[in-house]
Formats: C-alpha cells, structure tokens, sequence
C-alpha cells in the first residue's frame, strides 16, 4: 500500500467533514477523555478498519483497545473498534471512520457472497472500473478482502479493447492491430466480443483473453467449444448472485461484475461513546 497517499486522501475526507472546524463539538468539549466502540447492527465481513483507525490517528491522541480482524465475519451486536482518546478526537473522527467502514464492509460482504457461490469450481470472482470516483483504491481493496479478484486498476495498466475501440477503429481486428503496432509484446490484449462472429474474429487475432459480452449460458458453452482452451475466458454482464455459479460451471476463467463495487448496500454499523474519563 502507498501509505503517504493514503493518508493524503484521508486528510481530504476529514477536511471535507471538519473544514474550518466542528462547532458543536468545539462548543461542548472541555477536555474530556473517552473511550468509544463501534457496533455492528447487522452481520457482514469486516473491512476498512486500518483506514478508520488511521483516520482517528491523524488527528492524534487515539488507541485501539480492541480490533476485529480484516476480513473477519461480524454479527448484530458484535463490537468491531473500541478506542479511547480526547472525546473531541472521537466525535471529529467518527463519521469518515464510519463511512469508509460501513462502504468497505458492504463491498467485501457482496464480493463475499459471489464468492461463496462458486466454491469448487476454477472460476475466479473480478471487480471492474466501475467504482466510486477517488474511491477506486479503497473499493478495489475491499473487493479484495471480500476474496475477490481486481481486474485492471485503471485505464493505464492492462489493454481491454471494448465495443467504442473498435467503433473507432472500424473493426475488432484493426484495433487489435494498432495497439500492437504502438505497444508491441508488452501488454497482454485482452478484447471484449459481443457475437460468436466477433470471437472468432478475435481467435483469428490471437488475443490473449477474450470477455464474452452479456453471452446467454447456451452462448458460452458455443464459444468455450470454438476456443478449445486457446485462450482465457472471461464473462460479463447481467452477472447476478442467482446465475454467477451457471456460468462458472460452464468452466470460464473469469466472471467480472460491477455489482460488486456499485451496488453493494452499506451494511449498517456504529460508534457510541460508552465511558467519559
């Protein structure tokens, strides 16, 4: 992890809150110490607790007293954080703490339940770019503590040649051309197709990966006999907890959703003060 950045999106959270200061809590305090816990009221899979907990660190004076585990399932009533420190710290600290928490623990108990459902079979579960702007990094991780697999990170590390690329280029094949024309052997290419045409357009390319776009189960099981295991095998679109394990059977690769990422439910948690010292 990039520490130095991490922490400097951190402080722009708390600005966005604090800004020139919180004057409710400025006009009540008057020096108190107290200890603090944050409550799960629902059940999920923890994730985010090294984000929440740097956030009450960088505004100083804050210990842990008592942690759950990254990754870790939670129940209604389960304490996930107790802390204690300057009672303004607390009160400052807590609704980006909570936020960041409750997001990344929505994220990694959806991812977890994908996950789950394709237990004994090869496919491994993607993210995609379809995350909340300046969010990516921390959404991406919760993904990963859910047991997920991060695609690409952004648009800079990994070609993904999709329907507008080849509009642009006027084929699937002419765009496959001109990336490897500019980029030569050192990026795999990985095309998106949206017909059994289409695929075997890209075979004859010689892709590296080919995602199979929004492709019915009966489409699958067409394309995996046209591939014969050339290449790897990627699904997406209208990928669903109902149907995620249908299509991991038909034996692909990779399943990719942004569900995951975009339509995760906050699962619900928070912080009481139970002890002013």
């Amino acid at each position: 992890m990039d520490f130095w950045k991490i922490d400097r999106v951190l402080l722009q959270f708390l600005e966005e809150d604090i800004g020139h200061g919180d004057i409710t809590t400025e006009g009540v305090f008057r020096g108190e110490r107290a200890r603090a816990v944050m409550v799960a009221k629902e059940g999920g899979i923890c994730a985010g607790l090294p984000f929440s907990v740097r956030v009450f660190e960088l505004l100083g004076g804050v210990k842990v007293l008592k942690s759950m585990a990254e990754g870790e399932r939670f129940k209604r009533g389960d304490v996930i954080l107790e802390l204690e420190g300057p009672a303004d710290v607390l009160l400052k600290g807590e609704r980006v703490a909570l936020n960041l928490l409750q997001r990344l623990s929505g994220i990694a108990t959806l991812t977890g339940e994908f996950v789950k459902r394709l237990e004994g079979t090869k496919t491994k579960l993607l993210d995609t770019r379809k995350t909340t702007p300046g969010l990516r990094f921390f959404e991406k991780y919760a993904v990963r503590v859910g047991g997920g697999t991060n695609h690409r990170f952004a648009l800079y590390d990994m070609v993904l040649i999709k329907d507008n690329h080849k509009r642009v280029a006027g084929s699937l094949s002419e765009a496959v051309k001109r990336v490897r024309e500019r980029l030569g052997p050192a990026y795999k290419v990985e095309v998106e197709v949206e017909s059994l045409q289409e695929l075997e357009e890209a075979l004859a390319c010689e892709v590296d990966i080919v995602m199979l776009d929004n492709f019915g189960l009966e489409e699958v099981r067409q394309a995996l006999k046209l591939i014969k295991g050339r290449v790897k095998v990627e699904v997406s679109g209208n990928i669903t907890l109902e149907n995620v394990r249908d299509y991991a059977l038909e034996g692909v690769d990779y399943i990719s959703t942004g569900a995951i990422t975009h339509s995760a439910r906050w699962v619900d948690v928070s912080m009481n003060i139970i002890e002013v010292l």
